[in-house]
Order: C-alpha cells, then sequence, then structure tokens
C-alpha cells in the first residue's frame, strides 16, 4: 500500500539498512548502525518512530492517527502512527520531516548533522 514511499523516504538517508525481524514475523525495520528509527508493517500503514518527547506529546494530543508506543518507548517521544486514508502529498511531507527526526535522534552525530543540515536545521 504505502510501503514503496516508505522506502524512497528512508533511501534519501544516509548509511541506513532495512532488516526484517523475523521474531516479528520478518517486520520491517530502518536502521543506522545497529539502532532503529523506523518500524513499519508490511504495506507501510503502520510506522513507529522517535520523535523529541514535546513534539510526540504534542502531535499525540492533536493527531487522531497518532499513538505513544507501546512496551513503554512512548514515554521516550516512540509514536505510532496507523495511516487510515489515503495520505495528502502535505501529510507525505509530514511525515518524511517525522522519519528525519527520528534517524536524527538515533543516528551517530556525524550521520545526523548531515540531515540536519540538509534540512536547514544544522550550523
Amino acid at each position: 500500500m504505502y510501503f514503496d514511499t516508505v522506502v524512497e523516504i528512508c533511501e534519501r538517508l544516509p548509511e541506513y539498512h532495512r532488516v526484517d525481524v523475523e521474531a516479528w514475523d520478518n517486520a520491517p525495520t530502518f536502521r543506522v548502525g545497529k539502532k532503529n528509527f523506523l518500524f513499519a508493517s508490511e504495506d507501510g500503514s503502520t510506522l513507529g518512530m522517535k520523535l523529541d518527547k514535546e513534539e510526540a506529546a504534542a502531535v499525540v494530543a492533536s493527531d487522531p492517527e497518532v499513538s505513544p508506543m507501546g512496551y513503554g518507548l512512548g514515554r521516550h517521544g516512540w509514536i505510532d502512527l496507523s495511516i487510515t486514508k489515503k495520505p495528502t502529498p502535505g501529510r507525505w511531507r509530514e511525515i518524511e520531516e517525522w522519519v528525519r527526526m527520528s534517524y536524527t535522534l538515533v543516528a551517530p552525530k556525524k550521520l545526523a548533522r548531515q540531515v540536519l543540515e540538509a534540512d536547514g536545521l544544522g550550523s
């Protein structure tokens, strides 16, 4: 459904790789180094990612498609996004922004800096 678009977003990030987790029925995860920055359902209709804690709280409070991630990860800024209707181009931009933020929060500083600078947020 949306998985190809999710992969395209990740392909714009340096040194990302995909790992399908056998213990989770081969659910796809996207990583930088050994750290996950994105969890996805096979069709891409459900995504899990890390945001700054304050932003995660604001998004959860204002977006009915977003909830705190389970297993206690929500208190650390991880969110679950359920894509319940066809995303608009604006929604895809928002999703990409969140994926890129998640990447920068878990990536090594050098790689995170590359993404932040590309987004006009680095110094």
